[in-house]
């Protein structure tokens, strides 16, 4: 079966499938996991999940974040939700990827009381876990994106 559309791995085609089978619970339309399941893989041009399963099989993620996925974490230390705008790999660094995330509202970096300083958009690195290479003065990393 050929499709126009990349192929994510399985790990974010479960997630898509939870996603859906919330949205649509909400919507007053609950549905199986297994039916999530089939929709997603229809919606990538497969006859059922099992099909796109096998087709996908085991291989590693070529690349975990893609491009308009959203996700949430936390940028020093506090929390956002953000759409993934663009996404590049890193040549010579395998696993680190160059992320410009668009947060749905503004997140306050200053912990001070007398000022503060929004970023509604950020540039960052990332490895295949979700965290920057870069720690604050307490250690933490910049940026942790939740799975």
């Amino acid at each position: 079966m050929s499709t126009s559309l990349p192929l994510p791995s399985l790990e974010s085609l479960k997630d898509q499938a939870k996603r859906l089978r919330a949205h649509l619970g909400r919507e007053g339309e609950p549905i199986t996991h297994s039916r999530a399941l089939e929709l997603i893989a229809v919606q990538y041009g497969f006859r059922d999940w099992n099909t796109l399963h096998a087709r996908i099989g085991n291989r590693p993620p070529l690349n975990p974040w893609m491009l308009g996925s959203r996700v949430s974490g936390t940028y020093l230390g506090h929390a956002f939700d953000a759409e993934i705008i663009s996404v590049s790999a890193f040549a010579g660094r395998p696993g680190q990827y160059r992320l410009t995330l668009k947060f749905d509202a503004p997140v306050d970096v200053v912990t001070f009381d007398s000022f503060s300083a929004f970023r509604s958009r950020i540039n960052c690195t990332v490895d295949e876990t979700g965290r920057s290479p870069a720690k604050t003065s307490d250690g933490r990393p910049h940026v942790e994106l939740a799975w």
